[in-house]
């Protein structure tokens, strides 16, 4: 993102929502809100029409939602990030998205300075989910899924090393990077190759998703 502002589209039914996410991310010189979209095919119009590095998608807009929107968006825009804006009761919904290549999720209620540090981490390449709502959504999601899944889980990990599957296990209690190498005695760098080795070895888009995998597996 070096030389210029990253480009922001806001998506939210919601037009408070939008005004207060605005107010948010403009308070960071280095992000530009670009548009807003109160659909999800808004949205896509939007981030095709102005670039966009990364697209806040709520879930439930009226014309096009959330979940109908990601794939048109990534066919659209292939480098836009997309964040999911969701809430504790749209668990399922959230394991769709991550599955259709979102690269994290929101809380509606993150705080601000929060939102800035997602927006910033997923234009610079990386996945950003909040620890606690991580550990939260994914414990919901692991819980309802079927035995078939935990023993498909527990194939997919069979390709990792020892030191993969530690790294891989606290993927799954929502660790940063940093937390996970002070855990492990680690530097962050090391704890960030491993995860894009893993990432490889799992055939996982993102972080998020090999957390799930790492609690499906009982890791």
């Amino acid at each position: 993102m070096t030389g210029r502002r990253i480009r922001v589209v806001v998506a939210d039914d919601e037009p408070l929502i939008r005004a207060g996410i605005r107010m948010i991310l403009t308070s960071d010189p280095e992000i530009e809100v670009v548009a807003e979209a109160a659909n999800g095919r808004e949205a896509v119009e939007e981030a095709r029409a102005h670039a966009a590095d990364v697209v806040l998608l709520d879930i439930q807009m009226p014309v096009l939602d959330g979940l109908a929107a990601l794939p048109e968006l990534r066919r659209a825009v292939p480098n836009a990030r997309v964040i999911v804006l969701t809430t504790f009761g749209e668990r399922e919904n959230v394991l769709r998205a991550l599955e259709h290549g979102s690269v994290g999720f929101l809380l509606k209620d993150t705080a601000p300075a929060e939102l800035i540090r997602a927006v910033r981490a997923t234009a610079a390449g990386d996945a950003y989910l909040s620890p606690a709502a991580t550990r939260h959504v994914v414990d919901q999601l692991a819980s309802g899924r079927e035995a078939a899944r935990a023993e498909e889980a527990r194939g997919r990990i069979e390709a990792l090393s020892e030191r993969e599957r530690a790294v891989l296990a606290l993927l799954g209690e929502g660790l940063s990077n940093a937390d996970a190498g002070r855990r492990l005695h680690m530097s962050e760098g090391t704890v960030k190759t491993y995860v894009s080795r893993i990432l490889a070895k799992l055939g996982c888009e993102n972080r998020v998703q090999a957390a799930l995998l790492a609690r499906d597996a009982g890791l």
